[in-house]
């Protein structure tokens, strides 16, 4: 196909073009961009094109691609995008730094609870907290499977009778 063939074709799609592109992207000048990506890409790959297959779909399957891979661009650079004036958003956030000080108080808090905690419902608890299984417990104390069910339920309706009583006036 020679490159005046190649023009012809192509102008005659220039509308569909456009509609497929304002339809990927939902934005006037996003289309337009993309529009011009591909017919830049169509150009300057022409030779590529086999005479007798569909030029349309070669057209939108170009694209279609283009598009795709923008979308993953932008996807994988997590862009902001800050159309607010004097960029306030993107001079807002800074640097944020963890502290984990309020977790670490609320562990240490915790580990007393349990420590209050009568031994023979402690012990089982904990066990059951490091992943020992009921039975393994049972085998362990020489207990019945109910009696180490029944003292981990007493543990922790216990614990959450400490931690409502300590913390009521934060879920109130």
């Amino acid at each position: 196909m020679s490159a005046l063939e190649f023009n012809s074709h192509f102008d005659k799609l220039t509308s569909v073009l456009q509609a497929f592109a304002y339809n990927l992207t939902k934005n006037g000048e996003d289309a337009k961009d993309l529009f011009q990506e591909t017919a830049f890409r169509a150009m300057t790959n022409r030779d590529k094109f086999r005479p007798g297959t569909n030029f349309k779909a070669w057209l939108f399957t170009i694209m279609k691609n283009i598009f795709i891979n923008n979308y993953r661009k932008k996807m994988k650079a997590n862009t902001i995008m800050d159309s607010t004036e004097n960029l306030y958003y993107l001079n807002t956030g800074g640097n944020t730094i963890s502290n984990r000080g309020e977790a670490n108080i609320l562990i240490h808090e915790l580990k007393g609870m349990i420590s209050k905690l009568d031994e023979s419902i402690r012990v089982p608890f904990l066990m059951h907290y490091q992943g020992y299984k009921y039975q393994e417990i049972a085998d362990h104390f020489e207990l019945p499977l109910g009696t180490v069910k029944s003292r981990i339920f007493f543990a922790r309706k216990e614990l959450k009778a400490l931690i409502k009583n300590r913390y009521q006036n934060v879920f109130e």
